[in-house]
């Protein structure tokens, strides 16, 4: 039986891509050598059907296009150079709502300070946006650069937009930020200065973690110390949904997972949320409330896997 790319899924598919060329880092970027700098080159693909949700204004889908991007920049470290864009859209898309798309991604691109410098449009049977970012770091970021006993930390709340894509209603702050992520290019300017790794959370932490995991490490997270509030909590079960699988497994927060020593922490400039620390047990594991321990499953939002 001929193998599909359903029954392996994104993340295999992309390993295949960066063991069979040596210019791509597994950090979802290229790092190229640059006048005596490193140039850091990133894409990714948004369609309609899978990455907006039904409520997102065509304005956001813009701005979001430009986001996820930059996000990639800003695990790092890099600085901002300039922004790709290639739209694919129906023929019988209004003009106005093409309009709003790219006021969507100018806004964006101003308020990153990353120019448009090109790209390209299509016809499509529904909307795909496909950007390219540039930047650059002289000492870029990795993801698998850290060391045992060095603290994981978030740059802020996960989970928020997880619960954002349940709820209907669209005055609070999960909707929010389930339909206007935004990138944590900042933080990512100062964290290459400070942490000894970083990526950003675009698929869930879980995931996250097993995608920068090392043999021989092990990583130790901590469920008191995410941050989980009583009105969170209430709110996923209402929706008959386990507010641990939504901060764990689902993603889309855009905020930066890294590791720092516990030095650095006390120098760090900017506040952030200590979840766990770098063990050498060769597993992702999470102490819960009541002190039990458990291992994280590897699960998170993949391309191409069947339901």
């Amino acid at each position: 039986m001929t193998l599909k790319v359903s029954d392996i899924g994104e993340k295999e598919l992309v390993r295949y891509i960066i063991a069979n060329s040596k210019d791509i880092t597994p950090d979802d970027t290229a790092i190229t050598n640059f006048n005596d700098t490193n140039l850091i080159s990133t894409c990714d693909m948004l369609i309609q059907s899978r990455h907006f949700p039904d409520n997102m204004s065509y304005f956001d889908m813009g701005f979001k296009s430009v986001t996820v991007n930059v996000s990639d920049l800003a695990a790092m470290g890099a600085v901002p150079l300039g922004f790709l864009l290639s739209i694919a859209i129906p023929k019988d898309l209004g003009v106005d709502s093409f309009k709003q798309i790219i006021e969507g991604v100018l806004k964006a691109c101003e308020f990153y300070e990353i120019p448009l410098i090109g790209g390209d449009t299509n016809e499509a049977s529904e909307i795909i946006i496909n950007g390219t970012a540039l930047g650059t770091a002289d000492d870029p970021l990795m993801k698998d650069t850290y060391n045992k006993g060095d603290l994981i930390a978030i740059t802020g709340n996960i989970g928020l937009a997880a619960l954002g894509f349940e709820l209907e209603t669209l005055d609070n702050i999960y909707t929010k930020k389930a339909l206007k992520p935004l990138a944590r290019l900042k933080e990512g300017l100062i964290l290459k200065d400070y942490a000894t790794s970083a990526t950003d959370i675009t698929d869930g932490i879980a995931s996250e973690l097993y995608t920068i995991k090392k043999d021989d490490f092990g990583f130790m997270i901590y469920e008191e110390m995410l941050d989980i509030t009583d009105e969170y909590k209430s709110a996923a079960e209402k929706l008959n949904l386990d507010y641990l699988d939504l901060i764990l497994h689902v993603g889309e927060d855009f905020e930066l997972l890294f590791t720092i020593s516990k030095d650095n922490l006390d120098k760090l400039p900017i506040d952030c949320i200590v979840i766990g620390e770098v063990t050498d047990s060769d597993v992702v594991e999470l102490t819960l409330e009541n002190g039990f321990v458990e291992r994280i499953k590897n699960e998170g939002y993949e391309h191409y896997v069947s339901e």
